[in-house]
């Protein structure tokens, strides 16, 4: 039998491409973030509360799901909070279920009725103010109907920030979908892909509701100026994803995350 000179480099080299396929294929799977179980990999940070503390036990875990409960509170107060996930995050597509229950605690904004979302590429929560109410990021927003006004759900909402569609600098703080918001407790599918800043989509139920691109900062808020100073760049193509609490109670469940390739 004749030897090849070449079989070592041949070896090596298919090792190569399978540890490359490996990693490819790991990196397009889908991964929970949510483990169903407690609160690992997430941490809280509540309007006028250090980072980490979880006010009067707002986020918890219950029967499988990550819940926004307010059995614990008689009033609002204006307690805004956000669940942030560990890690930080450039291109990836993240998808859940959600749903609203029950009513709203006391004090809550009429605006807040059947109110939540996700945020994308927000600072991590240690550079924020104590009393920050809005979270300087790009909201996912997601709403909830209640059988009588037209609402609509996977809109695109901004604090502190802008963003591109259609080749216009957009600067209201919301832009609707034109999907109907569900007014029962059912469970709704919502997916953002989230590619660094150039393009972001949501997604309802596996519909696409909303494109747009270039998420940056808007350098008339207080805030924004002071992380740009700080070094972050205006246009935002990293951060971290933050659930919302907003005063109605809601329920998450199937958390997952696809990193994306670079």
């Amino acid at each position: 039998m004749k030897k090849t000179k070449n079989l070592p480099y041949l070896i090596v080299l298919a090792l190569f491409i399978l540890v490359c396929s490996c990693k490819q294929k790991k990196e397009s799977e889908w991964v929970p973030i949510f483990n169903g179980k407690d609160l690992d990999g997430w941490s809280p940070k509540f309007t006028g509360e250090k980072y980490g503390v979880n006010y009067l036990n707002t986020f918890r875990v219950k029967e499988g799901k990550l819940i926004v409960s307010y059995d614990g509170y008689d009033n609002f107060d204006e307690n805004f909070g956000h669940l942030f996930y560990q890690e930080k995050l450039s291109r990836y597509r993240l998808r859940l279920e959600y749903r609203f229950v029950g009513d709203t605690v006391p004090g809550t904004p009429s605006w807040a009725f059947k109110n939540s979302g996700i945020k994308y590429h927000t600072p991590h929560p240690s550079e924020l103010p104590l009393d920050q109410i809005l979270l300087n990021a790009v909201e996912a927003q997601i709403l909830g109907g209640d059988g009588k006004t037209e609402r609509f759900t996977g809109n695109v909402c901004t604090a502190g920030t802008h963003i591109v569609m259609n080749d216009s600098l957009i600067t209201q703080h919301c832009t609707n979908s034109s999907y109907p918001a569900i007014s029962d407790s059912s469970w709704v599918k919502m997916e953002i892909e989230v590619q660094g800043s150039q393009k972001v989509i949501h997604k309802i139920n596996g519909e696409v509701v909303m494109e747009y691109s270039q998420p940056q900062y808007d350098d008339t808020d207080e805030f924004a100026k002071e992380l740009m100073e700080k070094g972050h760049p205006r246009i935002i193509s990293e951060g971290y994803i933050a659930l919302q609490a907003e005063g109605h109670p809601i329920e998450f469940r199937n958390i997952e995350l696809m990193r994306l390739d670079k």
